[in-house]
């Protein structure tokens, strides 16, 4: 079982003076301590502690530790909850001059109860408050803790707000550890953002060093102060877990601060906030792609060009919800037939497989990354939608353009940005969502998605196995104007069977077969050098290389496996004095030729039932792709 600490120890706050100083308007909250000031409702502050403590069956016991000017109110708030009155705790301190500490005060609460190192210790400051929806239980029960590691929460300091005035952490990535904990740090004494709240996880074996710490040191020890000692002077375990917002009223907040999370909290508690499914609604998009230059050596370390497209997208559509409910899309997700042969048609067409397994596979491996990587979510449920106009099967990365767009949802919708899922790991968190439902495929499409734009991509093992991603390079759209100003796209109106092309050519290269290592390393390179041909704004090399690309697919896979569809869309685009390639598995063709050979180029493909479009590329305007949204009416608040 676990202990819970409440520190409400604090004197004369520079909240509390500044009501006093504030005059009549604030007359009725004077002499209250912070803690018991109102927010919401009639809740105090520390009432939103007490609704998430009380409701966890992990914690058996808690305590609070006040001061002797303000113990009578607390030990009558306690009292009121049902809290023995033998589990208020009265430091003595009467002035801030003469205050213990936060440590001093943890060490009396221990003392109380007995602690004889043999439970966790939860401690938290109660005159602080968390985001409305701090999932506590989550904190409790996280993994690191389970395993034996003590556990500080985190947040990320606003722009702005001083790290001198905080504990700030600094954590290997990997395995969330805190390798370093700086108390309140001075100038470059610390690059880390990373600020800590009085909110801790004690394991035993650090609870246990509080009485060597606390008689160690005269003066007011700060639970900071602990915690930097504990870490970096004993070497104990401690992890870090990271919050998407911050705590209010942390340290010595004024009426302002107070005022501003009056208001924050009145209005989430309004009925009208969430109370219609339209208020807080959002949606987030990703553009399908076109390899332009060495796909599909993506899939075995190799280096190609993509290009994001406006012509076809995907969205998802995220909002609260008292629930959580995942929309099946009328078209794509059917349940609902006109009879036997319309179940036959659409199964035929469309397959039996829509963008409600990418929905629940997406939510499924996003909640993992934020476990993995420490990040507390927020305890919120909401309604989750999609809709696309990515033609089906055709190779332009409908499904990943899907899986995108929903990642970056429940970015926004968690308050979660590139410091938690930065944008050259987005497309590694994107891709395991497909490979967990069996889908194959390489990281381009996932990587240019995230980039949007015209992206270089270099996926040699190597620089993965060091940074755990590829080298990503954005190409400008001046560059790709003067190399290729015209590109266009023919696809299939009957889907192919995507996914399938890429045949056994996979198992012979892993085997290190010599030809499928040394054509994918020739098909490779093709991107290489269309890197310095689009640099120089070479349109006659980007050709050549297109039609390089091709020959050298064709000649590593086969005419079988490529197949007759895919082969007749390559030979209209050279009858025409075009050139054309594969822009992904297989179905469509993407192409290039002079402006005035277009309407010719069209109307060939046109005669043979195929479709024709001119693509327009698509170049994020304001480099957030990975948090490019469209918001509904009212931004949603954590």
């Amino acid at each position: 079982m676990t202990i819970c600490v409440v520190l409400v120890a604090s004197v004369d706050s520079q909240l509390e003076q500044e009501i006093l100083d504030a005059g009549s308007e604030y007359q009725h909250l004077a002499g209250l301590p912070k803690a018991l000031l109102p927010v919401s409702g009639g809740k105090r502050v520390l009432d939103y502690w007490w609704t998430a403590i009380e409701s966890q069956r992990q914690i058996s016991d808690v305590y609070l530790v006040t001061n002797a000017k303000s113990f009578k109110h607390f030990e009558r708030w306690a009292t009121a909850r049902g809290l023995p009155s033998q589990n208020v705790v009265n430091d003595g301190t009467t002035t801030r001059a003469s205050s213990l500490g936060a440590a001093r005060d943890l060490l009396l609460a221990l003392n109380r109860c007995g602690y004889n190192n043999d439970r966790d210790v939860v401690v938290v400051a109660g005159d602080s408050l968390f985001h409305r929806e701090f999932d506590l239980a989550a904190l409790v029960a996280d993994q690191h803790v389970r395993a034996g590691s003590s556990l500080a929460v985190s947040y990320r300091l606003a722009e702005g707000e001083a790290a001198s005035s905080r504990g700030v952490v600094e954590v290997d990535e990997r395995t969330r550890r805190v390798t370093r904990f700086v108390e309140k740090p001075c100038g470059d004494e610390t690059v880390s953002r990373q600020a800590c709240p009085l909110f801790y996880v004690l394991k035993p074996a650090v609870a246990s060093l509080l009485p060597e710490f606390v008689e160690s040191n005269e003066g007011k020890p700060s639970l900071g102060s602990f915690m930097e000692w504990a870490v970096n002077d004993k070497g104990s375990n401690v992890s870090s877990v990271r919050l998407p917002g911050c705590f209010r009223l942390i340290g010595d907040a004024g009426l302002q601060d107070y005022l501003d999370m009056i208001e924050h909290f009145e209005r989430m508690d309004s009925p009208t906030y969430s109370g219609a499914l339209g208020r807080g609604r959002l949606t987030t998009r990703a553009y399908a792609r076109v390899g332009l230059f060495g796909n599909p050596s993506d899939g075995y370390g190799g280096k190609t060009i993509a290009l994001t497209i406006a012509n076809f997208w995907a969205e998802a559509t995220i909002a609260p919800s008292e629930r959580l409910c995942l929309v099946p899309h009328p078209l794509f997700d059917p349940c609902d037939f006109g009879g036997l042969r319309d179940l036959h048609f659409i199964s035929r067409r469309e397959g039996y497989q829509g963008g409600m397994r990418l929905l629940q596979a997406a939510c499924k491996r996003f909640l993992e990354y934020c476990v993995e990587r420490g990040i507390a979510l927020p305890k919120r449920n909401f309604t989750l939608s999609y809709e696309t106009n990515v033609p089906r099967q055709v190779g332009l990365a409908g499904s990943s353009a899907i899986v995108t767009a929903v990642v970056r949802a429940l970015m926004r919708f968690y308050a979660l940005d590139e410091t938690h899922v930065p944008v050259e790991i987005l497309p590694n968190l994107v891709l395991s969502v497909e490979a967990e439902l069996g889908i194959n495929a390489g990281l381009q499409d996932r990587v240019v998605q995230a980039f949007e734009g015209l992206v270089y991509m270099d996926f040699d093992p190597s620089t993965f196995e060091a940074k755990g991603h590829g080298v990503y390079e954005r190409l400008t759209a001046s560059q790709l104007h003067a190399a290729l100003p015209l590109l266009w796209l023919a696809y299939s109106g009957e889907p192919s069977d995507s996914g399938a092309i890429h045949s056994d050519v996979k198992q012979r290269w892993r085997n290190g077969d010599a030809d499928a290592v040394q054509g994918m390393s020739a098909i490779a390179s093709v991107a290489a050098k269309a890197r310095e041909a689009i640099r120089l704004g070479d349109a006659s090399e980007c050709r050549r290389l297109m039609a390089e690309n091709f020959r050298l697919r064709r000649k590593l896979f086969g005419d079988a496996v490529l197949g007759a569809t895919n082969l007749k869309l390559i030979s209209i685009a050279e009858q025409n004095g075009a050139v054309a390639k594969f822009p992904g598995s297989g179905g469509a063709v993407v192409g290039t030729c002079d402006v005035d050979r277009l309407a010719s180029v069209r109307r060939a493909y046109e005669r043979e039932g195929f479709v024709f479009v001119e693509l327009e590329p698509h170049f994020s305007d304001d480099g957030e792709g990975v948090l490019a949204a469209r918001v509904g009416e009212v931004a949603l608040d954590v």
